[in-house]
């Protein structure tokens, strides 16, 4: 065999390094899968600890049908929403007050003028006006922040400031109760 070597021209002793560090190479890899296939046996191991093949497909039945449910639980809280959403356009959401002293011989500021409007500005004014032997009591319609009967000072006020109500932001009549 040295015979082919020489006539190659390659010396013998560097084909055999050649192999030996080819063969170390190998037997590094082959540790490496070892200790990577260990690894993986552990994990399934304790991936199907105290579950046999049939427990474990149970299991997965039991996911899939909780999914279902919340798929089916997801659809109604949306039907639930959209139907929230429609009453929401015919609720009344805005509101604006106006209290204010309706005779001079009656303080306190006990009258006052309630406006109540959806989201497209309609709905009622209810000005309440006391004296000192009756409380009278007034309704008048809204359509679209506008009103067909002649309204007063106060309820204009309180129609005004129905109509640029904010959500979350307090009007003066609600800081003033919290001082």
């Amino acid at each position: 065999m040295s015979t082919i070597f020489d006539s190659i021209g390659i010396d013998p002793g560097i084909i055999i390094i050649a192999l030996l560090a080819i063969v170390v190479i190998l037997i590094g890899v082959m540790i490496s899968n070892g200790m990577r296939l260990t690894r993986l046996e552990r994990k399934y191991k304790m991936f199907m600890k105290g579950s046999d093949a049939q427990s474990l497909e149970k299991t997965f039945v039991r996911k899939f049908a909780q999914i279902d449910r919340l798929y089916e639980a997801k659809e109604n809280h949306e039907h639930a929403i959209k139907t929230l959403e429609q009453h929401f356009k015919v609720i009344f959401s805005k509101y604006g007050v106006e209290k204010y002293d309706a005779f001079d011989d009656v303080g306190g500021k006990l009258s006052f003028a309630l406006a109540l409007l959806d989201k497209d500005n309609s709905g009622i004014i209810l000005n309440a006006v006391h004296s000192r032997d009756n409380c009278f009591l007034y309704l008048k319609e809204i359509v679209k922040g506008e009103s067909y009967v002649m309204l007063s000072q106060e309820e204009v006020e309180a129609l005004r400031k129905a109509v640029n109500f904010e959500l979350g932001e307090m009007s003066e009549d609600e800081k003033n109760l919290e001082k």
